[in-house]
């Protein structure tokens, strides 16, 4: 039977807004707008952009042990974090990867709040569901019950600013708040997933659009997955499903800091891994895109990896990418090339993030 594809609050305001609509982890969501995934790139990069992700999961965890589950669950220390204050981590699978990449919230001594990729929040509950047998603490979907804006660029501090009366310059990076944002409660995140200053804006899904659009009045504007997309990579962020899979090895990553030497589940199999591969940067010196599941080869045409995910920079209009490589090719500097439709492109191994160096 077909299932429809699931919708946000704010699905008719991106229809209205003219939204190019796609499939994205079972939602239809906004692939870009009328000015296109470039202009809304440089828009975040110089501006101010806003993005619906409420496709995202929300999940509760809470409870007397609850600071100990998470601490063996996931890979970072959440027990280091005061109430207020957010991390980025991991969900370990038995085997050495990973089932998700998530940003971890400590919102009182014994409740967090776990925010889930939309594609993986499902596999992600269960397995902290089964994993806090024996633990005194409950994990708790609460997807439905939560909507999500995320408001990226240089320009979201003064934005937002304009509609509270909160100080947001005493809101630290990773650091959350709750305020009135013209009469309606929010929580407000001081993180993203641009490389830009900006804020996540939690608030309950009847309030979405009332709020989308008063962003939008005070000057921001829509942007959608495309962007989205292009930014994180820019910045040298990972997507799971791309650089982080259900096989890929963290420590063998440039994201291996999230990883704490502590007891944790799936420690011995991912624990002193050898790393034969391991993730890099790559910027092509010559003209190319590099596209996921493309051929690394080295200077003798052999191949030595593959790409991750890669795109032309909106902003430095160089083809750029993550891929996994033998391990005696990973260090900056090194020369390889990406098998284009049957043509070797040079490239070279970099540090990200690319839009920065």
């Amino acid at each position: 039977m077909f299932d429809p594809m699931k919708r946000t609050p704010l699905f008719e305001a991106h229809e209205e807004l003219g939204a190019r609509m796609v499939e994205f982890a079972g939602y239809s969501m906004p692939l870009h707008y009328q000015a296109g995934i470039n202009q809304e790139h440089l828009t975040v990069r110089q501006g101010v952009g806003l993005f619906d992700v409420s496709h995202m999961g929300e999940v509760r965890v809470v409870g007397p042990a609850a600071t100990r589950f998470l601490q063996y669950a996931t890979l970072n220390d959440p027990g280091r974090l005061k109430p207020g204050r957010g991390q980025y981590s991991m969900l370990p699978n038995a085997t050495g990867g990973l089932i998700d990449d998530l940003f971890v919230y400590r919102e009182g001594e014994d409740d967090f709040l776990v925010v889930a990729n939309a594609s993986n929040t499902a596999a992600v509950v269960r397995h902290l569901q089964d994993l806090a047998a024996g633990y005194e603490c409950h994990v708790i979907d609460e997807s439905d019950t939560v909507a999500l804006l995320a408001l990226q660029g240089p320009g979201a501090p003064l934005l937002l600013g304009q509609l509270v009366d909160d100080d947001l310059g005493q809101v630290k990076r990773n650091a959350t708040l709750d305020v009135i944002l013209s009469g309606i409660p929010v929580r407000l995140s001081r993180t993203g997933y641009t490389g830009e200053d900006g804020f996540e804006i939690f608030l309950r899904p009847t309030d979405a659009v009332s709020v989308w659009n008063m962003l939008l009045a005070a000057g921001a504007s829509p942007c959608g997955l495309g962007a989205r997309d292009t930014l994180r990579l820019e910045a040298g962020f990972p997507l799971h499903g791309h650089e982080l899979t259900e096989r890929s090895n963290p420590l063998c990553t440039p994201f291996a800091w999230v990883v704490k030497d502590k007891e944790f589940f799936g420690r011995e199999a991912m624990w002193d891994p050898g790393c034969a591969t391991r993730l890099v940067g790559l910027r092509l010196t010559e003209r190319g895109i590099p596209r996921q599941g493309y051929r690394l080869l080295d200077a003798s045409g052999a191949p030595v990896g593959e790409v991750t995910s890669g795109a032309l920079s909106p902003l430095t209009r160089d083809g750029i990418g993550f891929a996994w490589v033998s391990r005696e090719l990973a260090e900056p500097g090194t020369e390889l090339a990406v098998e284009i439709r049957g043509q070797a492109v040079a490239a070279r191994v970099v540090q990200p993030p690319f839009h920065l160096t």
